[in-house]
């Protein structure tokens, strides 16, 4: 397995280590999670749910225009 060498300050190392040990995690698996979150970003879980949850009843959808038929090529 490839290995990446990290050159990084005292303070930021026990920071790192403080945020890995709270999500339980050794601190490759988590710079590594990190990284990728950062490559691959994704939704926050749930964010599908809110779909239709606006309740204000000024949020409507505008008059949507008429297609004209065109000619084709």
């Amino acid at each position: 397995m490839p290995q990446l060498s990290l050159y990084v300050t005292q303070e930021q190392l026990l920071k790192i280590e403080n945020e890995a040990h709270a999500e339980k995690m050794s601190l490759s698996k988590w710079v590594v999670s990190k990284i990728m979150e950062r490559i691959e970003p994704h939704y926050p879980e749930g964010w599908a749910d809110l779909f239709g949850s606006v309740s204000d009843s000024s949020f409507t959808r505008p008059e949507q225009l008429k297609y004209e038929k065109r000619e084709a090529f």
